[in-house]
């Protein structure tokens, strides 16, 4: 069996949950923990395992500790025993590829043993125990609030509303959760100036969701900060599948709910696109809305992803690229394009708003696309606002420019719908006044 979910999601937990019970209620069963994080891991793991058992290795260190293990409990004589395997994350560690062999070819095979897998990756999960596996999502409210005060003790004042909100800023994530407890029991302070620390800068929010802290629920070797916890996962889908790679660090330049499809960048294949939107989704990294092709982020992977991104990757690269794939797809102000806009707005105006790949012509494009919508939406205010971004960048172009005197013109019928006759007056003037000298040049 395995237990599948976000990273953060108390997989571990679970497991250790299950052991301690099956253990309480049946004591001959043996129990084995070994982390699949790296076949050294393993192996350690096997030879630990080894010694408990009082089964004794050739002192020259010949003898493969994972064979013994296997063996060993593969023989009748071993009994009844459950096997855990934490963090079987990695299919390139897990099964065999080549001549070189994975954890799976050293796990025991007996009648009277039971093998319980925890992964962060549904298509490991499938592989390893097909449809027997249970995925874990966030927690209900009530289970929750009371993870919080049991992390939390009698030192707290707990206000039912303001906890429930810290709830939701931390996604009702284990992870999260345990991480602000610590920090709450540590510093002093009280929910209400955590929940407010949370929402003040994201430069904050990156600190406070960086800081490790003990848990001794999770496996040695893994990170209890938050922001780090899905890094593993992050190089993992890295190495195997770079179109997935791709759209995950697109996402992090966008809004990280209500992303439809049809805003994702394409491949040359529809069947490469589904298969990496299939690895975010196995990672439990993004989530299908129904049958509808519309998806959200889990709003802490998505900040993680941008932290992940600055310290291993080029952010000002990556929203560049943004920038000109949006700018390209933003559609006209046309009314038949209506829902298509409407559905982009979020998304754009959150990389105009993040100044990624300022300067360049396509974020001036881009500001006119979605300020002219904005116009045709009443949102005149707004729309002033990214046209005049427009013209201010394009005002490096020549003055008889196409471009530039496209984004004059639509700036100067923004003025009037707001008012700015004046504003409206002088700026159409000026554009008129070069298009016909333009007009004459080219007319003589």
């Amino acid at each position: 069996m395995s237990i599948v979910g976000l990273g953060g999601t108390g997989k571990t937990e679970v497991a250790l949950q299950f052991a301690y019970a099956l253990k309480q209620n049946h004591p001959d069963v043996s129990i084995f923990w070994v982390a699949a994080l790296s076949m050294e891991s393993f192996e350690q793991a096997c030879a630990k395992a080894l010694s408990a058992l009082g089964i004794p290795r050739a002192a020259d260190g010949t003898e493969d500790a994972k064979v013994l293990f296997r063996q060993h409990l593969s023989m009748e004589r071993a009994g009844t025993w459950l096997v855990v395997v934490d963090n079987a994350d990695d299919a390139g560690i897990l099964f065999e590829s080549g001549e070189a062999k994975g954890v799976v070819d050293y796990l025991p095979q007996s009648g009277k043993g039971v093998i319980l897998f925890t992964t962060r990756s549904l298509e490991v999960a499938v592989q390893l125990t097909a449809g027997n596996h249970l995925e874990l999502g966030p927690m209900s409210q009530q289970d929750a609030a009371l993870l919080l005060k049991k992390r939390l003790g009698e030192g707290i004042v707990y206000d039912a509303a303001t906890t429930t909100e810290l709830l939701d800023e931390l996604t009702y994530l284990p992870l999260a959760i345990a991480q602000a407890a610590s920090y709450l029991a540590i510093k002093k302070t009280s929910i209400a100036r955590y929940l407010q620390l949370l929402r003040s800068t994201e430069q904050d929010l990156v600190e406070l969701m960086s800081r490790e802290f003990r848990d001794d629920g999770r496996h040695t070797n893994s990170t209890n900060a938050v922001a780090k916890t899905w890094v593993v996962s992050f190089e993992q889908i890295c190495t195997r599948d770079a179109v997935a790679a791709d759209l995950l660090l697109f996402i992090s330049c966008i809004e990280w709910k209500a992303i439809p499809r049809s805003i994702l960048p394409s491949t040359q294949s529809d069947v490469r696109m589904e298969d990496a939107i299939g690895t975010l989704c196995g990672y439990s990294f993004i989530t299908r809305r129904g049958d509808d092709d519309w998806y959200d982020m889990h709003r802490l992977v998505h900040l993680a992803t941008r932290i992940w991104l600055r310290q291993h990757g080029d952010a000002a690269a990556e929203g560049a690229i943004a920038m000109r794939h949006l700018a390209r797809i933003f559609p006209s102000d046309n009314h038949a394009n209506q829902a298509v806009w409407r559905a982009y707005f979020p998304h754009a105006l959150r990389l105009l708003r993040a100044r990624h790949g300022w300067g360049l012509d396509e974020s001036a494009r881009l500001s006119l696309r979605v300020g002219r919508c904005l116009v045709k939406e009443g949102r005149i205010a707004e729309a002033v606002g990214w046209l005049e971004e427009s013209c201010s960048q394009r005002a490096r172009l020549d003055e008889d420019h196409p471009s530039r005197l496209a984004s004059q013109r639509a700036l100067a019928a923004a003025y009037e719908a707001n008012g700015q006759v004046k504003e409206a007056v002088k700026l159409l003037e000026s554009v008129v006044a070069i298009e016909a000298e333009v007009l004459a040049e080219d007319h003589p």
